[in-house]
């Protein structure tokens, strides 16, 4: 994933769109220092992932968006 801090939000979204099924991967094996920089300051600000006790964790609206991205893979 490389970044690309001159796309229009609307790119920039779908770009974080998908690669969040890699993010959440990544999350989930503890390499979340190979996530693309930025994103998850823009993930946290869409409110697709939170803090919580320190550590990065979905929301339902990033579930939501997991589901629909997997959706369109199938």
């Amino acid at each position: 994933m490389t970044p690309s801090p001159r796309l229009s939000p609307v790119l920039r979204r779908e770009a974080l769109r998908n690669a969040l099924l890699e993010t959440v991967d990544l999350l989930r094996r503890c390499r979340a220092s190979e996530i693309t920089p930025g994103f998850i300051d823009d993930y946290v600000a869409l409110n697709w992932l939170e803090w919580s006790g320190g550590s990065l964790k979905l929301t339902i609206t990033g579930r939501n968006i997991c589901k629909q991205v997997a959706a369109r893979l199938d």
